[in-house]
């Protein structure tokens, strides 16, 4: 067991804590090996009648995933970037199917590996704090850990335009949007987790007496542009209806995808179309496990780390450069299924 996480039943409960605040509570494959030992052990106790995750000092729940670390195994051999791919999906899929209630208190940071802990969850908690996104298309990468189903489900075109763009969502828009189940200020959230703990049957009960309505939702009123603008699953057409427009905003959104990865946008927009026929989530979670696979073996990942984190010049040298570049084999490739002895599978019981 690592210290990264502080796992241990209290009473009727269990609590999931992630504690490595200096990288707000970044994953890496220990603390996925952790959790997946504690929900897997808890699941074998009737006493312990529901889970809390949540996270410990620190200003977020969860950054997402240890991508230094990531990023180079990737430039290597990508063993250890496999490992750490597989074992992250396991957890993600183990939280999404897990029969006892778990609770997810999404309060402040919430980006990628942190969704993909969040969103499996039966309740989870936004906050005034709650800052979410998939910002994959930044770092060479694409909105995984699930995001295929979950953002492929969202009204309209929203998840495609939040998978290209990696545009954050608050707690409002979080919980107007389905993504949190309940918005809950802040200081309120140690009263709910006493009574969750005093009394785990009663759990919807006492999130709704805590709820209060969220403020007005701002990325609704901007969705009619959004559905308009990011209609298409074809790349090259939402830049050009982004250029096409005279508006400021989508200047704005053609200015932001220019610094992405060609290549991720493309991805993302496949992998949405792909997802939102998905039967199950151990489908997407099997095939996204081989797209990460097949697009850590090329450059952009390892490029959009070292310009956005190790140098931080943000100035990544993106292959291949342009959108017009990537072609339909290169993503065929990427989509290809893993040979059968390589495939993901769930954790086994």
């Amino acid at each position: 067991m690592t210290d990264t996480i502080i796992a241990a039943p209290e009473g009727r409960i269990a609590r999931l804590r992630l504690n490595r605040p200096k990288p707000i509570h970044a994953l890496d494959q220990a603390m996925c090996t952790a959790m997946i030992a504690a929900l897997t052990d808890w699941r074998e106790h009737p006493e312990i009648e529901a889970v809390l995750i949540d996270h410990a000092d620190g200003r977020g729940f969860c950054a997402g995933g240890d991508v230094r670390g990531i990023a180079s195994s990737a430039a290597g051999d990508g063993q250890a970037a496999r490992d750490f791919f597989r074992t992250e999906y396991q957890l993600n899929h183990l939280l999404f199917t897990y029969a006892k209630p778990t609770v997810a208190f999404m309060d402040g940071i919430v980006m990628g590996g942190g969704v993909g802990i969040a969103l499996p969850t039966r309740y989870r908690i936004a906050t005034e704090r709650t800052v979410l996104a998939m910002p994959e298309t930044t770092i060479g990468l694409f909105p995984d850990v699930g995001g295929g189903w979950y953002l492929s489900r969202l009204p309209g075109r929203i998840g495609h335009y939040l998978a290209l763009t990696g545009a954050r969502v608050d707690g409002a828009e979080a919980c107007t949007l389905g993504l949190a189940t309940h918005y809950i200020p802040s200081d309120a959230l140690d009263g709910v987790k006493a009574a969750i703990a005093a009394d785990p049957q009663a759990i919807e009960t006492i999130l709704d007496a805590a709820a209060v309505t969220p403020p007005p939702a701002a990325i609704l009123d901007r969705q009619p542009e959004i559905d308009r603008l990011f209609a298409s699953d074809d790349y090259e057409e939402v830049l050009t209806a982004l250029e096409a427009d005279p508006g400021e905003w989508a200047a704005a959104q053609r200015a932001l995808l220019a610094t992405k990865s060609p290549l991720s946008c493309k991805v993302s927009l496949r992998l949405l179309a792909d997802g939102s026929g998905m039967q199950s989530f151990a489908d997407e979670m099997r095939m996204e496990y081989a797209v990460a696979v097949h697009i850590c073996q090329r450059p952009d990942f390892a490029e959009g780390v070292r310009a956005l984190l190790i140098d931080k010049d943000n100035a990544p040298r993106w292959d291949p450069a342009t959108p017009e570049a990537v072609t339909d084999h290169m993503l065929d490739t990427i989509f290809a299924p893993l040979p059968a002895a390589e495939e993901w599978e769930p954790v086994r019981l």
